[in-house]
């Protein structure tokens, strides 16, 4: 499973010309579900998000979590994560999972995060999704739960 973590001030996703999903600061997650993730993957996902220290102390550092800041996570499932354009010029999504395996594990982050009490936002899971956000910092980190990198 990857992710694309961004610190942000306020971001939103639209789905024809209407809002479904949007927080004030917090992180926007993007979240690409790989052939063979498991609920394992999931939880380990959801658990580093919400303990992610990317959010500034009193003292400028990088110190506090989205949880310490009172922040929100708005959680958009993206496929193309996944894209392998290494020997191509159009990248292949070979190793993107099945959509209903791919949804039932986006669904559980997205629930595990909540059942920790946070205030998750979510896009619309296949759909035609435009994406805003003011990014700050910037910051952008990314993650994947076989710590590839």
């Amino acid at each position: 499973m990857r992710s694309v973590i961004q610190r942000v001030t306020r971001a939103s996703v639209t789905v024809g010309g209407e809002v479904v999903g949007s927080i004030g600061e917090g992180l926007l997650v993007l979240l690409g579900v790989k052939v063979g993730d498991t609920e394992k993957d999931a939880d380990y996902m959801a658990d580093k998000l919400l303990k992610l220290r990317i959010f500034e102390d009193e003292n400028g550092k990088m110190n506090r979590s989205v949880r310490d800041i009172g922040g929100s996570v708005l959680c958009v499932s993206q496929f193309t994560l996944l894209g392998d354009a290494r020997g191509q010029n159009r990248p292949g999504f070979t190793q993107a999972e099945v959509p209903e395996r791919a949804n039932a594990l986006y669904q559980r982050v997205c629930q595990r995060m909540r059942d920790q009490g946070m205030t998750v936002a979510q896009g619309i899971f296949r759909a035609d999704m435009q994406v805003e956000l003011v990014n700050n910092g910037p910051v952008t980190i990314l993650l994947d739960s076989e710590k590839n990198f």
